[in-house]
């Protein structure tokens, strides 16, 4: 799969982390910053993983900030991204499932590796169940964005 990576300061080592663990399980990894520890503002980091999935850059997208809240703020700014915060395996996998979620938006100051591990695999894994219900509600979500 095709994943593109993104955080801000608080986010760079577990993105680093994720990045490598990711390409060594044979992912195409597109790392598109921050690249250092110094202070950066999330919502760059957030809108060029959005934009990697929206322009098919890439299948998924995976953002990494303090909380993970601010990155699926900004990330669902952009019409189509469809971001969500998890730290716990039955979201990771049902926010894909149920809603078809596009960006997966973790929180390093709340989780650790070996969690984000399992809730990256946990999201990569998963697939949308394209149930009636479900496509409905994506539909009412897409009225929403226009």
């Amino acid at each position: 799969m095709r994943i593109a990576v993104g955080s801000d300061h608080a986010g760079y080592s577990l993105k680093e982390h994720l990045s490598t663990w990711l390409a060594e399980s044979g992912h195409a990894v597109y790392d598109l910053g921050t690249h250092s520890a110094d202070p950066v503002d999330y919502p760059d980091y957030a809108a060029a993983v959005a934009q990697a999935v929206l322009d098919g850059r890439a299948d998924r997208g995976i953002v990494v900030c303090g909380s993970g809240a601010g990155a699926s703020i900004a990330a669902n700014k952009l019409t189509g991204i469809r971001a969500g915060v998890a730290h716990d395996s039955y979201t990771a996998h049902q926010m894909v499932e149920h809603d078809d979620v596009n960006v997966l938006c973790l929180g390093s100051r709340v989780i650790g590796q070996a969690l984000a591990e399992d809730l990256v695999s946990t999201f990569i894994e998963a697939k949308f169940s394209r149930e009636d219900r479900h496509v409905r509600r994506l539909d009412k979500i897409r009225a929403l964005e226009a």
